[in-house]
């Protein structure tokens, strides 16, 4: 539009991703508190003078002054960042921390893909995805049982929740030994499909803990207990985003148990794998959150 002076506004964010942008550039991929997910640009942040380059790697929580229209109706998409501050730079404690760092992968992937549509403000994904990052940089709890309570309740925002407490086909309450990633969650023996797993009841129960915040359930359970919940929660998501993240296969889960359904990436028994191909090597989360 003919005339339009592009707006200054302010707000907090997590830096999800960067990617190269010619020589000296990036586009940053954030997650802000009332406008939603957005790109911006932030120029000269690569060159060695640059006064806020380190303050806009991924998994930072930042406040910044942007450029552009907050509601997208003017100008381009692409917004510029003129100030930034870091308020807590979550990134820097993860870097020599390989669990960690991959489980803050997974979650802000995650994060992006929850967030389909451009400065649709999500507040509560936003507090959500804020939260995970935190609670895994003070090492409040195991990393898996972070990343995959931040999966549980994100897909519980989305609309996807698994059914836990009651058969995801006719209703029935109770705690049903079977799971159908198809079917939604917990069938009963009548509703039970051809090919449903057959967890342990106290993955169910792990399950439900942490989509309730009960840490001191969760914080108590085996490691092979954890590995068939985060194969079920892994699976679950995938189906209904329809393609698989690139950042879950290599999150680091620990030993396997015998028997225990195996995190994504591997095949096994009774889980559905997603509709699409599995991500690319280790070296393609640097790429993807760096680059």
């Amino acid at each position: 539009m003919a005339g339009y002076r592009r707006q200054l506004y302010r707000d907090d964010a997590v830096v999800l991703r960067v990617q190269k942008l010619g020589e000296s550039d990036r586009i940053i991929t954030l997650l802000t508190r009332r406008h939603g997910r957005l790109r911006a640009v932030a120029r000269g942040v690569r060159r060695t003078t640059s006064k806020f380059g380190a303050r806009l790697e991924p998994f930072g929580h930042v406040d910044l002054q942007l450029a552009g229209d907050p509601k997208g109706n003017h100008g381009s998409s692409l917004h510029t960042i003129s100030q930034v501050e870091g308020i807590d730079l979550y990134g820097k404690r993860f870097l020599g921390d390989y669990p960690r760092y991959t489980a803050a992968s997974a979650i802000a992937e995650t994060a992006e893909r929850l967030t389909p549509i451009e400065r649709e403000p999500s507040l509560r994904l936003f507090q959500l995805t804020l939260g995970a990052l935190r609670s895994l940089a003070r090492g409040d709890h195991a990393t898996t049982l972070v990343l995959d309570a931040y999966l549980l309740r994100g897909m519980a925002f989305a609309g996807w929740a698994p059914a836990l407490t009651a058969c995801a086909v006719c209703g029935t309450p109770g705690k049903h030994r079977a799971f159908s990633v198809p079917a939604g969650g917990a069938v009963c023996p009548d509703c039970r499909p051809p090919g449903a797993a057959h967890p342990a009841p106290a993955t169910i129960d792990l399950m439900s803990a942490l989509t309730t915040g009960n840490w001191a359930y969760a914080d108590a359970t085996e490691t092979g207990v954890r590995r068939e919940c985060s194969g079920l929660v892994a699976a679950h998501l995938q189906w209904h985003l329809e393609r698989a993240l690139r950042s879950l296969p290599l999150v680091d889960r620990g030993a396997p148990a015998s028997g225990a359904v195996p995190p994504p990436g591997g095949a096994g028994p009774g889980v559905v794998p997603p509709r699409t191909g599995a991500g690319p090597a280790a070296a393609g989360v640097n790429r993807e959150m760096t680059e």
